[in-house]
């Protein structure tokens, strides 16, 4: 764990918002030293997850600044598909990219950022294809059949791939890079023990 400060992740939350999605992305940015921030559209209402936990936020999205921040991390939520409701927080990660600072959307997040145009003109993944044609994007052509995918500071991830979308986030900021960030991702995907030896020895 590094004793270096750093600027805070911010975690959109929502209700709705999908428990499993990010757990392995924060988990090891916290011990990583980066501070993880709940933000929702109102700071004073908790939101209610998938699995009926509460969280009470940290900050309002309108309060969130991109300079004050190192990522915005958006995980999936039925309502991205439901209502408009979460249209803001695509907003809101237009304006990170726009500032240099990177977001990472999994699931139906990557919907949003569709329908926000951001993912018209960067290689992306999701679902399936068809998810994201069903937005009326324009960034067919960008699609990537992969379980994760980075382009210009936005990481993309479909449902099922948590800890691919973490590989991506941790690789971004630096909490474990090359031969690390290879034996994480081996053993949290591929259950591999051998990488466990490696990880060990690195936090030695």
């Amino acid at each position: 764990m590094t004793s270096v400060a750093r600027k805070p992740v911010h975690l959109a939350v929502y209700d709705t918002f999908a428990d499993w999605e990010t757990g392995y992305a924060t988990a090891h940015l916290a011990r990583g030293g980066y501070p993880v921030r709940t933000v929702a559209a109102r700071a004073g209402r908790p939101v209610t997850t998938l699995g009926g936990l509460r969280i009470q936020p940290d900050l309002a999205l309108d309060d969130l600044r991109p300079e004050d921040s190192s990522l915005l991390i958006l995980t999936g939520a039925d309502l991205w598909d439901a209502c408009d409701d979460l249209a803001p927080f695509a907003h809101k990660a237009r304006a990170f990219l726009d500032s240099g600072v990177p977001v990472a959307a999994i699931c139906g997040a990557t919907a949003g950022l569709a329908r926000e145009g951001l993912l018209d003109d960067r290689a992306h993944t999701s679902a399936v294809p068809q998810y994201l044609d069903a937005t009326g994007y324009k960034g067919g052509e960008h699609y990537v059949d992969a379980d994760a995918v980075t382009d210009r500071g936005l990481i993309t991830a479909g449902p099922t791939e948590p800890v691919a979308f973490a590989r991506e986030v941790l690789g971004a900021l630096g909490v474990f890079e090359g031969e690390l960030l290879d034996a994480w991702y081996r053993l949290f995907h591929d259950s591999d023990v051998t990488a466990y030896a490696t990880l060990q020895a690195a936090r030695a």
